[in-house]
């Protein structure tokens, strides 16, 4: 029963880690991995001495850091504040309505925001201008277009995460309440000294897993909504490696700072599980 997975397992996964190769060859596809120059570490140093390299780190681990932050706050505050709402009906349809962005793809979030944020069509350029406010170009300003991604990325995420904190505070023991309610207790306090102590590991759990994501900033995202005018604070290592790969043909630079990253994200996943294993007491095996 296993082997037709085992199989699809070998050779779509581990198949193509034999790509990896070309980082130390001056690949030529004509000639394949077999038939190229071999190079050793070249395309790491050349790599290394771009100015635009360490420009690139940056934005990566800023953007990603950001995410990952607002990511926590965001759905947890929203859970705690639909958890406080007895109507069940209203409650779930915020529930659904919050949880929909999460199946749409990056390209038609994308055009949506495109519209949205339009600085001379769009109902936030058109809203500020209402409140006297001069209009932003928010996906060509420099400035703002971190700032954007981490917004856009909240807003279409974070109504899975409410979801998980959900399912969290719904296993907290009836009983405390009851008994917090016996002892005087309002909801706030209710709220901080029982719902918020109640799902700290499933907290700490999502924030260790989330640190093996930091040089995972978003490909799609940043892919649909980038331009050249905003590479300094906006491109990412996986969009390098896309535009110097396949932009540019260099294929074994390109190999070269993908497997870089892997490498790092390697070591960050091994840190982020043996935090999760220490402090939310989560393991695989």
């Amino acid at each position: 029963m296993l082997l037709p997975g085992l199989i699809l397992v070998l050779l779509f996964c581990y198949g193509p880690m034999a790509g990896i190769l070309i980082a130390f060859q001056n690949y030529i596809p004509v000639k394949g991995i077999t038939g190229s120059e071999w190079v050793g570490l070249e395309h790491f140093r050349y790599v290394y001495s771009l100015p635009e390299t360490m420009t690139v780190f940056r934005n990566t681990v800023v953007i990603a850091s950001m995410k990952i932050v607002g990511g926590l706050f965001a759905p947890l505050i929203t859970a705690l504040l639909l958890n406080e709402i007895g109507k069940r009906l209203f409650k779930r349809s915020v529930q659904t309505i919050i949880y929909m962005p999460h199946f749409l793809s990056w390209v038609i979030m994308a055009g949506i925001l495109l519209d949205v944020l339009s600085p001379t069509t769009g109902i936030v350029n058109a809203f500020l201008d209402w409140l006297g406010i001069t209009k932003v170009f928010f996906l060509g300003n420099a400035d703002w277009f971190p700032y954007v991604l981490v917004g856009t990325d909240i807003l279409k995420e974070f109504g899975f995460g409410t979801i998980v904190y959900l399912a969290a505070i719904t296993g907290i023991n009836p009983a405390l309440y009851e008994a917090a309610v016996l002892d005087g207790a309002n909801r706030w306090k209710q709220t901080l000294h029982i719902t918020i102590p109640g799902i700290v590991p499933i907290i700490v759990l999502l924030l260790t897993l989330g640190l093996g994501n930091v040089l995972n900033a978003g490909f799609d995202q940043v892919f649909n909504l980038y331009s050249p005018s905003v590479y300094s604070t906006g491109d990412i290592l996986d969009t390098y490696v896309y535009r110097i790969g396949l932009g540019n043909g260099q294929y074994g630079v390109a190999t070269a700072v993908g497997l870089f990253k892997s490498v790092i994200s390697l070591v960050l996943i091994s840190v982020s599980y043996l935090l999760a294993y220490r402090l939310a007491n989560y393991r695989i095996f």
